[in-house]
């Protein structure tokens, strides 16, 4: 076999073992790092929460949809449940598994293990918000009642987690958002968005892409059957109705009440012209917000461009006295009144 053929072979060979391997969500290595986790007391406590949130919701869970959310087949779910039945988690009546009262409790402390330490990973690490859910996924089982009161505590005991879902404890329960899906607004009026639902995984990128977060007012300038635009945080946003349904709002009663914005970005300075910040984009979250206030990024603070980088991927600001620098995507949540030219 001639040398060079054989090469491509075995490049070949080395391609269709990685992807056999590594690839996601159907590779080995993928399987068999879910299947390590598919430990009965997960598997239990998966469907605890899945029957918590069904509850809460005024949802029948079903056999199939225990399943879908443990990826097991219907048989081994109802091992499952028969398990959970014996130990007085879950009654099961034909069709219907209630939860009892023990089994409710424990399901409420997944639920607020998870939420919690969705909030620690947002306010105190630098993983990005398309990574929070399935670490918090991951960190739930193994986060004791005990452990969530000192985290709760740490964080200062949060109401809500980043998404706008309520966090559950001993005295408030588990509670919904009390917002409607943005496809339910029938007319163009102001609303506050209060919960950015994080599944399926595809909906929620695109919405962490827009920069649409939980807490933001915006205001609704379009509604149809196919799709809803709204201005936000000083841009326009159209939304297929898949994406806008997994938006949680509630309407707001006057257009006053939305806070105030600006469309003008850090980022549009140019070298020799200054302007006064107005606010941080609620986009900017844990370390990155903390780093910008640290440097004196604050409302009412004057901020000159000096000079942008050959690249024009970095610019030097003078801020109270000192440069920094700032990336694009950074600059860009950074809102400022009218830029205007600086003082010599």
């Amino acid at each position: 076999m001639p040398e060079p053929l054989l090469y491509l072979l075995l490049a070949g060979a080395s391609v269709a073992l990685s992807y056999v391997l590594f690839w996601p969500g159907i590779g080995l290595v993928h399987k068999w790092r879910r299947e390590g986790r598919m430990t009965e007391r997960v598997l239990s406590e998966d469907t605890l929460k899945h029957l918590s949130k069904n509850e809460l919701l005024g949802r029948i869970p079903t056999l199939e949809s225990i399943a879908g959310v443990l990826q097991v087949s219907t048989s081994r779910a109802a091992e499952i449940l028969e398990r959970l039945d014996s130990r007085g988690l879950v009654e099961i009546k034909g069709e219907q598994y209630p939860l009892t009262g023990e089994g409710r409790r424990y399901g409420i402390n997944i639920i607020r293990a998870h939420r919690l330490w969705e909030r620690y990973l947002a306010e105190e690490t630098g993983y990005t918000e398309l990574e929070w859910h399935d670490l918090a996924d991951q960190q739930e089982h193994d986060l004791s009642p005990d452990d969530a009161e000192r985290l709760a505590a740490r964080l200062g005991n949060p109401k809500y987690d980043p998404h706008g879902d309520p966090i559950p404890s001993s005295q408030r329960g588990l509670r919904s958002h009390a917002g409607v899906p943005l496809t339910s607004i029938e007319e163009p009026c102001p609303i506050r968005i209060v919960h950015v639902e994080d599944e399926p995984d595809a909906v929620y990128a695109q919405l962490v892409a827009l920069g649409l977060r939980s807490g933001m007012t915006a205001m609704i300038t379009e509604v149809s059957p196919d799709r809803v635009r709204i201005w936000a945080d000083g841009e326009e946003h159209v939304l297929a109705s898949i994406v806008a349904a997994n938006l949680s709002v509630v309407p707001l009663e006057s257009e006053e009440q939305l806070e105030p914005s600006s469309d003008k970005k850090l980022s549009s300075l140019n070298p020799g012209e200054e302007a006064e910040v107005v606010g941080i984009s609620r986009a900017c979250l844990g370390p990155e917000l903390r780093r910008l206030m640290d440097l004196g990024v604050l409302p009412g603070t004057v901020i000159r461009a000096e000079m942008a980088s050959p690249s024009g991927g970095l610019t030097a600001y003078r801020i109270r006295g000192a440069m920094i620098a700032l990336r694009n995507s950074q600059a860009d949540r950074i809102q400022i009144k009218e830029r205007r030219k600086a003082a010599s």
